[in-house]
């Protein structure tokens, strides 16, 4: 753990939408003190006059190990290949700003432990495992002609397979017991499966709701990929907390998220990078040919969620390649929410999903000692994030990534 004090930076306080000027000091990796005229003798100081300092960024949905869009491969690389991969793109997020991401299938505590420990540079992991799916389902990577199917919790992948009630009762049960910090649960179809419809809905009532019922026993929480609003209010209605993605919402949706406290990750920013570039990053023709389906609906779900006062979360969801456009989501977020909620969705409500508030999301006491100077304030230019133009990372009391300006 570091500590560090920052001297005569505008510190935004993203609950209020304001800044003060402030000093903030960070020991032991966490901030201890945040106001005007601090001090700490013999610890590292930044002078941060004309600088602008907000909390380290959260993306919700993240998958760390796809190194690749043609996920089925990824079963058959050496896990120790993926890991070396995964570490890469996760210190590449660390450079853009994000602090701490939610894995939302395929990382382990593996990963998890190994970041924790200082083994490689990245984020801070909260992960799920692998994500549950039906036969069939949108985390099914065989072909109509494979039959074979390799469960080995060695190889890597998004994804497993377990049927029935007291299939996905044991299956999350395992995933529990391995560390997970919540479940994933496939429940609609979804572009990269290469045998399913994205308007089908996957999971009964039943199975959803022992997955429900396994989670809060262990004091975590479901969240589930749909897309369709059949498919978004079957799970909500089973006790699901989150959704992912959520393009084909309506206002029925909207009423159940209310009724349920659940939150959304809108993930649009994924779309737009399948659509000009899936291909060339292993997506084949077949789940390209279905980006379409979700890829005009996103702007309309997300317009009809902030209307409806729905609690957003910041996600991006990118495979391969395109993940170096992880920051760009800001920007299409920005077509409908202004900047102060943007930036919301990926700190103080990005920390609530996380159950984490007052630990991330926030420059304040006791929370960790995370954060960014800016040297433009992304309330007037949100560019400075989109474009990820970060002049400083700091992580846990600790600079991380600093450009050379």
């Amino acid at each position: 753990m570091a500590d560090l004090l920052i001297t005569n930076g505008a510190v935004l306080d993203v609950v209020a939408g304001d800044y003060a000027e402030a000093d903030v000091r960070i020991a032991d990796g966490r901030v201890v003190e945040v106001g005007p005229g601090l001090r700490a003798p013999d610890v590292s100081t930044i002078d941060a006059r004309g600088r602008f300092l907000i909390p380290g960024l959260i993306d919700a949905h993240v998958h760390v190990i796809a190194a690749t869009a043609d996920l089925g491969s990824l079963s058959t690389w050496s896990p120790s290949y993926v890991a070396h991969r995964a570490a890469g793109l996760m210190g590449a997020m660390l450079d853009r700003g994000f602090t701490t991401v939610r894995d939302v299938a395929g990382a382990d505590f593996g990963l998890h432990d190994a970041q924790a420990e200082g083994l490689f540079r990245g984020p801070r992991l909260f992960f799920g495992g692998k994500a549950l799916s039906q036969t069939g389902g949108h985390g099914d990577p065989r072909p109509r002609g494979g039959h074979v199917h390799d469960p080995h919790p060695c190889c890597a992948g998004l994804s497993r397979l377990a049927d029935g009630v007291d299939g996905v009762r044991v299956a999350a049960r395992d995933e529990l017991r391995r560390g997970a910090h919540h479940l994933k649960i496939m429940a609609s179809g979804g572009v990269a499966s290469p045998t399913d419809r994205v308007d089908s809905v996957q999971y009964s009532i039943e199975e959803l709701r022992a997955i429900v019922d396994e989670a809060e026993a262990a004091n975590r929480y479901v969240t589930a990929h749909a897309y369709t609003a059949r498919a978004i209010n079957r799970a909500l209605e089973a006790g699901v907390r989150c959704i992912e993605h959520g393009n084909l919402l309506d206002e029925s949706s909207i009423a159940l998220f209310r009724d349920h406290d659940a939150y959304l990750v809108p993930t649009l920013v994924t779309y737009w990078a399948l659509h000009r570039e899936g291909t060339e990053h292993g997506l084949s023709q077949d789940s390209w040919a279905k980006v379409a389906d979700v890829l005009d609906a996103g702007l309309r779900g997300l317009e009809l969620a902030v209307r409806g006062g729905v609690p957003l979360a910041y996600g991006t969801d990118l495979l391969g390649g395109m993940q170096r456009h992880q920051a760009r989501e800001f920007s299409i977020r920005a077509e409908v929410q202004p900047p102060i909620d943007v930036i919301r969705s990926a700190t103080v409500i990005g920390a609530d999903l996380l159950q984490r508030p007052g630990e991330l999301g926030v420059i304040a006491p006791g929370a960790y000692g995370d954060l960014l100077i800016l040297d433009r304030d992304p309330l007037v230019d949100l560019g400075v994030l989109a474009e990820s133009r970060v002049e400083t990372v700091i992580q846990g009391g600790r600079i991380v990534a600093a450009t050379d300006a």
